[in-house]
């Protein structure tokens, strides 16, 4: 199975973003820059990645999820999505996101992942937690001037607010063609 961990986002969050991208695909289109090679992230298909896992054996994930049962409870914590951006930078644009502003608590929880999966053999995160929700990725790492003007002009746009009180292992189905399927698995912590 291929599999990630993610807080799932409301509704309204993945209704304001798609109505964000829509603004900035029509604006695109219209541009003599235009990059057709950008794939944009269906709405319903944009989480918060906690930790990316790859594949994943059967016994692996039994492991997993009794690792993930036993973590110590998290407090709710509120998150905002504001502003737009580009990784690794805007000269090289690999990945197009819309920005998180979180607490400590966020980074805490994603560190407490990490290290309970370190324990059963999963590789420890190499680079840093730097929270977003995916909005497209560029197959050509080219400027975009059209995209990244719209992101400056909207750098401080506000795509509102959730509370955090649990996240998903997600299974992420892939097909030739057709955009990503995410199926959750299970739900942490565990309802009692």
């Amino acid at each position: 199975m291929r599999a990630f961990l993610a807080i799932d986002l409301p509704a309204k969050i993945r209704e304001e973003l798609g109505r964000r991208q829509a603004l900035f695909q029509q604006a695109l289109a219209a541009s003599p820059d235009r990059d057709r090679a950008i794939r944009w992230t269906s709405p319903e298909g944009i989480h918060l990645t906690l930790k990316f896992l790859g594949e994943i054996s059967d016994e692996k994930l039994h492991r997993l999820i009794e690792q993930l049962e036993n973590l110590a409870p998290f407090e709710k914590f509120s998150i905002k999505v504001k502003g737009f951006g580009f990784f690794p930078d805007a000269r090289r644009p690999r990945v197009f996101w819309a920005g998180i502003e979180a607490p400590a608590a966020l980074a805490r929880l994603a560190a407490q992942i990490d290290a309970a999966l370190t324990a059963i053999g999963f590789a420890p995160e190499a680079r840093s937690f730097k929270p977003h929700l995916t909005l497209a990725r560029f197959n050509n790492l080219a400027p975009q001037p059209t995209l990244n003007k719209l992101v400056h002009q909207q750098s401080d746009a506000d795509l509102g607010r959730f509370e955090v009180a649990e996240f998903y292992l997600f299974e992420s189905k892939l097909a030739p063609g057709v955009p990503a399927q995410y199926l959750k698995w299970r739900r942490f912590p565990k309802k009692r």
